[in-house]
């Protein structure tokens, strides 16, 4: 009997955090397109509900994502691949943060889901591998634009055009990382950073943050600046500020309101 495609990826709520789980195990999580339009399905509902400040995505059984399912890329063809028209950069165009557990094997659109997240917890002997050059296609769903932003040019050549095999130990070296664990520690880590971020951190000034990181990526110095002074002008309207100041001087935890 075919898989119910709500259950390709499984959502549980975790008081203000979400946990997202590819959950198809038994293929390594292989990605389909039921998958991706479950995944973006979730992530948009994610960003519209105030009970959510964080979301955390990782795979179920013992990989996080072995890249595309090989029989429904055999499928594929030229005028048919593209149907779900959100990108895979969707994560950074929300407003909460995302952050991934890669506690297994990840390659190809698996990568690209990885390191579209915002921050990204990894096992430390986790297989990582681009695959897209093994498999006859080109750096995909935006990864050409992404790699060289995170691990420089000549290493997002190396790992594009040699598809090599590389671990979480690696990538972790590389910045393609920012914490590499033992295999067992990478969820609860990863849940553990995003409910610091759930109930520490405002959810407008992370949502601000996001948005100042990636639209600067393209922007230069000037334009950051004044797009930042413009920002802080709007902070100081905001009932964030003087609630993170009052916590502060009060000592306790803020209680930062939810997103409109």
């Amino acid at each position: 009997m075919p898989q119910d495609p709500t259950d390709e990826v499984l959502a549980e709520q975790r008081d203000s955090v979400l946990l997202l789980t590819l959950n198809r195990p038994d293929r390594l999580n292989a990605w389909t397109r039921t998958m991706q339009a479950r995944y973006f399905d979730l992530l948009e509902r994610a960003d519209r509900d105030p009970a959510v400040r964080a979301v955390v995505l990782t795979g179920a059984g013992r990989g996080f994502c072995a890249g595309a399912d090989m029989a429904a890329l055999a499928a594929v063809d030229a005028d048919s691949f593209d149907s779900d028209q959100r990108p895979l950069s969707l994560p950074i165009r929300l407003r909460k943060p995302v952050i991934s557990a890669v506690n297994g094997p990840v390659a190809g659109i698996g990568l690209v889901a990885a390191l579209f997240t915002d921050v990204r917890f990894a096992a430390d002997d986790a297989k990582f591998t681009t695959a897209f050059s093994r498999r006859g296609l080109v750096a995909e769903y935006g990864i050409a634009w992404l790699l060289p932003r995170l691990v420089g040019v000549g290493n997002a050549l190396d790992l594009l055009l040699s598809a090599r095999t590389f671990t979480g130990a690696e990538a972790a070296r590389l910045g393609l990382v920012h914490r590499a664990l033992p295999a067992d520690e990478v969820l609860g880590a990863a849940l553990a950073y995003a409910h610091k971020l759930a109930t520490e951190c405002s959810p407008a000034s992370m949502a601000e943050i996001k948005q100042q990181i990636y639209t600067g990526l393209d922007s230069g110095l000037d334009t950051a600046n004044a797009d930042s002074r413009e920002r802080m002008i709007a902070a100081f309207r905001r009932p964030d500020l003087q609630e993170g100041v009052r916590s502060y001087l009060e000592r306790r935890p803020p209680e930062f309101p939810p997103l409109d």
